[in-house]
């Protein structure tokens, strides 16, 4: 093994290495050269560029003779500039100009992409002393075997999905990264509200469990006549019936709002500016937490503890509001503060809309909201 290829693949490792951890705390760049706009160009070059050298760096790697000049070239090539500037892309991207949860996703992205090609320089080392050992070989018995070569393949195979992954999001950018978040958080939000629909609270349950009870030998308190249990279940079933219904008629109009929202505001986004993205990094927060409080009221609901499901619809209705009320002007508009204001755009229409009819299906909870637990 030459000692400029050894030092070069040592140099790759080491650089991989201390870019994870940069990446693991990293701070805003400062650099006069670069910006935040630059971030998402430079992502997607750099991916590009690291994808491209690691094409040669695995060809070179499976072809016999190992020619370490060859590869000590390409090592040498990533070192200088497709590792640096993929890690400089990542840093670039701050919270204050593409929102924190694209910051995140970007990171974890790039350290994956470190990751995968760590991987793969392991294999080229792997390679390179193979070959030294079997440089006293026969000629005819040198090279690598067909298993030998698909190893190496398939590390670079998941070097390129990873630099792919970077370059597709970097094309997309903060506002498509937003709608591919909310759109799974409507998917969620409409499976959990079409299972509460679907779901019949007369439906027969397990009685193993009572059964063994009832059978347990321990002194139990007399039961009601049948008259009274009869009277005491068509109670119960009234009680869960009209909850699901309540919580039908506010979840529906919650579902409502992401599509509305993406159809009429995120894909109208204009340039992203501060302002812009403190509005996207609240709206994501509000959109983000109706999922699970959802899941939470139907977990009420199935359990009969009405006033648990009752809370988690305020909570769920509370944060479609403020969703709802982010957006609910045009993003660029003129004051609809104004009393002579006439709004022309049909969302802000449809969101005073979605206010008075979430208003008002929402007073039942008032009414049913200290019921307690069933």
């Amino acid at each position: 093994m030459s000692q400029k290829f050894r030092i070069t693949l040592e140099t790759a490792i080491t650089l991989t290495q201390q870019f994870q951890l940069t990446l693991a705390t990293p701070v805003t760049q400062t650099t006069s050269q670069l910006s935040g706009h630059d971030a998402l160009p430079l992502l997607s070059a750099s991916s590009t560029a690291l994808k491209s050298q690691v094409t040669k760096l695995s060809l070179l790697t499976i072809t016999s003779p190992f020619t370490h000049s060859a590869v000590t070239s390409v090592l040498s090539d990533i070192n200088e500039s497709a590792l640096p500037s993929l890690v400089t892309a990542a840093l670039l991207v701050t919270p204050i100009e593409h929102t924190q949860a694209f910051q995140t996703e970007v990171l974890v992205l790039t350290k994956s992409t470190l990751t995968e090609f760590a991987l793969l320089l392991k294999e080229v080392h792997s390679v390179a002393n193979r070959e030294d050992e079997a440089t006293d070989a026969p000629k005819q018995k040198r090279g690598l075997s067909q298993s030998e070569k698909d190893v190496v393949t398939v590390a670079a195979g998941r070097v390129w999905e990873a630099c792919d992954a970077l370059v597709d999001f970097a094309a997309k950018g903060v506002v498509g990264f937003v709608v591919r978040r909310v759109e799974e958080w409507r998917d969620l939000v409409r499976d959990a509200v079409e299972e509460i629909e679907e779901w019949d609270p007369d439906e027969e349950g397990d009685e193993f469990f009572d059964d063994l009870l009832s059978d347990s030998g321990h002194d139990t308190p007399a039961k009601n006549g049948p008259e009274d249990e009869d009277d005491d279940d068509e109670e119960s079933s009234a009680a869960l019936h009209e909850n699901k219904k309540n919580a039908i008629r506010i979840l529906k109009p919650v579902a409502q709002i992401y599509p509305a929202i993406i159809k009429n505001r995120l894909k109208t986004a204009p340039e992203l500016s501060p302002p812009l993205i403190g509005k996207l990094e609240n709206l994501m927060s509000n959109l983000r937490r109706i999922p699970e409080n959802v899941d939470e009221v139907a977990g009420a609901l199935y359990e009969a503890n009405f006033s648990k499901s009752n809370n988690y619809l305020r909570t769920t209705k509370d944060h479609a509001v403020k969703a709802i009320e982010i957006v609910a002007s045009p993003w660029m508009s003129t004051d609809s503060s104004d009393p002579g204001h006439e709004s022309k755009d049909k969302f802000e229409t449809w969101s005073k809309t979605w206010l008075k009819v979430v208003s008002e299906v929402s007073k039942t909870l008032v009414n049913t909201g200290d019921q307690g637990e069933k």
